[in-house]
């Protein structure tokens, strides 16, 4: 089958214009359809339980004390504490247990008989199983319910403010006893929204999640059908996959035939050494997240300390650094690593395809970068500064800590994110000009200023709310920015640099190249994009994301085959080079990312978005598996392989050296696989069957995961994430002690010389 660039272009359009409809009409649809926050909350004699005030407040408290990166609520959070949905609906059934035990039997509920327990079983359920009439605005509780509120209020002052050593908790995580119950009154109400049946529905918003038989959750007729449609789409998605790899001719790379100019034959421009400062921040930066990441997983084992080092030192690391807080810097420093390299190696491309270097460019290069590092450092210290409590005031959600897992910034930052994001743009485009004037408007310069801005453009949702929006449509917009940039805008990345990588190494024709990016792109963003719904499904959103979610999350496979294929061929060029191919270690960067992204966001992502495994496992290690080997082993290898291309280039030949950086790659490599298979999945594992077998708030509970075999597993990661640890080190040292050798820089002068890449890209035809 024949398509040509242009065809493909103009379908990628339709697709954007498709998407940006669908979820536009849908985030309306949204809006319309939440869950409502009661004016008040009374009891059989009116007496007032909770009001709206508290319940936003509560969510204020949730947000300024970073509770999001200790536990979870509606399954969207941290892993280490409880999911706080779950919880207070289990403790909320067993105090109004013990309440009808005590009125109707005079016994405590464990000293019932079984016929007794039944009857108080139903007691509750019959409680808890109420619809809700739209326009409602006071909402009355029985005199159990308003009992087992105020028994979740006592039991989180006492975890969150109080402190819980066993849970991680040090005194005074939670201010005051008031913001205490406060967050328990949040809680409490999306407790309340998972066990209360939308109006003209027979299911509650959250479609029955949590999975509660005691409260009455269980899943959904939708649940299970959409389930094995997916199961279904899924053969069909891998045959057609298949098929259009075989019938599209998608170029694969080669490397006979190809003259590949010497990396010391290449001119390094002034901006283009500025680039490579981008690197040894990465590093740096990459090096304090994996120590941080260490500090996490040991956490599991000792919640409340550190291998003895209370012990010698006398300092409480669990009070000087909660997990809350290690885990909010530990994502933080993620995404700024990777994006610091993507940034660079953006910066870095220009010139070598295009032998341009626009005046001042290394000038604003060096902005960009000190932009950088005041976000970086500015976000960073307003997030401690705001979980400690010296940013308080309308200021705390501005300059500290907004307080959403991968939004945890403050709102000044985020700009500032995006604002540099612009800026970034700007430079590329500008490095590109050349080439952008010559080629066609779905050329990969083209790609590359596309998904730098669709990046900065998805940022803008998370403007959209404040920390007293109601949670369901906080929700909503923070996975419009992270999912949608993990499955639309980076993926797009991805495919564009990727091309533009193996053109600029002689690999591919820039022609095939930009069939191949075009082809991709578009089924990238026709799946990724919408396929973020699998997100609403259990936060309060409208039922209609059930199906929307179901159907294009399977449909996500289809570009990753395809990538996988192209790892493939990658992987067949590399193996048939011979010793004089100077990017070998690049292009293994390069495909082992296309395989970790096949696997982690393929293999494991199709997993645990079947909608009936996700009601199960959602919040649980097997996502942590997921996100490890998709984010690390795809964005991040991707990111790492263009740094070591970049100094590849850049570094005197003399001096050049992959012997630490091999090092590197394989303790990276056979780390993240021990990690994964060895510790995170197989706990992830048994808390599907803990969930499944007993309940969600069960799987999620402090007895779980001080469970013997769960600890021994817990332990089993730590030769992982050694490596992981080792590799990393090697990484930022072999950055430091290359970018004192790199090599003399020149200014490009007149017409590309013949043979070398500006010469062979800027000369080929674009029809």
């Amino acid at each position: 089958m024949e398509l040509s660039r242009g065809t493909i272009a103009k379908a990628l359009v339709a697709v954007f214009v498709i998407n940006l409809i669908v979820m536009g009409v849908g985030a309306f649809y949204s809006a319309q359809q939440i869950p409502p926050i009661p004016k008040e909350v009374v009891g059989p004699d009116g007496e007032v339980v909770a009001t709206e005030t508290q319940v936003r407040d509560g969510k204020v408290v949730f947000q300024r004390n970073g509770l999001m990166n200790h536990g979870s609520i509606l399954g969207n959070g941290a892993y280490f504490g409880v999911d706080y949905t779950a919880d207070a609906l289990d403790l909320k059934v067993e105090h109004m247990r013990e309440y009808y035990a005590r009125e109707r039997h005079g016994e405590s509920y464990a000293d019932l008989s079984s016929p007794d327990r039944a009857s108080v079983d139903s007691l509750v359920r019959s409680d808890l199983d109420r619809s809700f009439e739209r326009g409602t605005e006071t909402i009355e509780y029985s005199a159990a319910e308003v009992y087992a509120h105020r028994q979740v209020r006592d039991t989180y002052v006492r975890r969150y403010h109080d402190g819980s050593l066993d849970r991680g908790v040090p005194a005074g995580f939670v201010d005051s006893e008031r913001e205490a119950r406060q967050f328990a009154d949040f809680a409490l109400w999306t407790a309340w929204i998972s066990h209360t049946d939308r109006p003209g529905s027979d299911h509650s918003f959250t479609n029955e999640w949590p999975y509660s038989p005691a409260a009455g959750n269980t899943p959904t007729g939708s649940t299970m059908i959409w389930s094995v449609l997916s199961m279904v789409l899924l053969v069909g998605a891998v045959g057609i996959g298949v098929w259009l790899y075989k019938a599209v001719e998608l170029p694969e790379p080669k490397v006979s035939g190809i003259e590949i100019p010497p990396p010391d034959e290449i001119s390094l421009t002034p901006s283009q050494r500025a680039a490579t400062r981008f690197i040894p921040l990465a590093g740096a930066l990459f090096a304090l997240q994996v120590l941080l990441g260490g500090l996490l997983a040991h956490y599991y084992v000792e919640r409340g300390a550190f291998f003895g080092v209370e012990e010698v030192f006398g300092v409480r690391i669990v009070e000087a650094f909660p997990f809350a807080l290690a885990k909010t810097f530990h994502l933080d420093l993620g995404i700024l690593w990777i994006a610091a390299l993507w940034l660079g190696a953006g910066l870095f491309l220009p010139p070598l395809l295009t032998n341009h270097e626009p005046d001042r460019q290394k000038t604003f290069i060096h902005v960009l970068l000190g932009a950088l590092v005041v976000a970086a450092v500015g976000g960073l210290a307003g997030v401690w500064l705001g979980a400690q409590g010296y940013i308080d005031g309308p200021l705390w959600w501005i300059l500290g800590n907004e307080g959403l897992e991968y939004l945890e910034v403050g709102r000044l930052w985020q700009v500032g994110l995006l604002v540099g994001f612009g800026l970034w743009t700007v430079l590329v485009w500008r490095g590109f000009r050349p080439m952008l004037e010559r080629e066609a408007r779905y050329g990969l310069a083209h790609m590359i200023i596309y998904a730098g801005g669709s990046i900065g453009l998805l940022f803008v949702a998370g403007m959209l709310y404040t920390p007293r929006t109601n949670i369901v449509m906080t929700e909503f917009w923070r996975w419009w920015v992270v999912h949608m940039w993990v499955e639309g805008a980076f993926e797009f990345f991805i495919v564009a640099i990727v091309g533009l990588t193996l053109v600029s190494m002689g690999l591919l024709r820039k022609r095939s190249a930009e069939k191949a990016v075009a082809f991709q792109a578009l089924f990238v963003m026709g799946s990724g994009v919408i396929g973020a719904s699998h997100h609403y499904w259990w936060v309060g959103q409208p039922d209609v994301w059930i199906p929307f979610g179901s159907v294009f999350s399977t449909l996500e496979l289809i570009p990753l085959i395809l990538i996988l294929f192209e790892a493939m061929g990658q992987y067949r060029a590399l193996a048939t080079s011979d010793e004089t191919f100077p990017y070998t270690l690049p292009f293994m960067f390069i495909v082992a990312s296309g395989f970790w992204n096949f696997l982690g966001a393929g293999v494991l992502g199709f997993f645990i978005n079947l909608p009936l495994v996700n009601y199960y496992e959602h919040g649980t290690y097997l996502t942590v598996g997921h996100a490890h080997a998709a984010m690390f082993g795809a964005f991040g290898f991707l990111a790492l392989g263009m740094a070591t291309y970049m100094l590849r280039i850049s570094t005197r030949p003399s001096e050049w050296t992959e012997r630490r950086l091999r090092w590197a790659f394989w303790l990276w490599n056979l780390g993240l696989a021990v990690m994964v298979f060895v510790s995170v999945l197989p706990v992830g594992f048994l808390q599907l069957d803990a969930a499944f077998t007993g309940s969600y708030a069960a799987a999620r509970s402090l007895a779980f995961y001080e469970g013997e075999i769960v600890q021994l597993l817990f332990w089993a990661r730590l030769p992982g994430d050694t490596m992981i640890i080792l590799g990393t080190l090697v990484f930022a040292y072999d950055m430091v002690v290359k970018r004192f050798t790199l090599r003399s820089v020149s200014r490009p002068s007149g017409a590309p010389t013949r043979g070398t890449i500006p010469d062979r890209v800027m000369t080929e035809d674009d029809d």
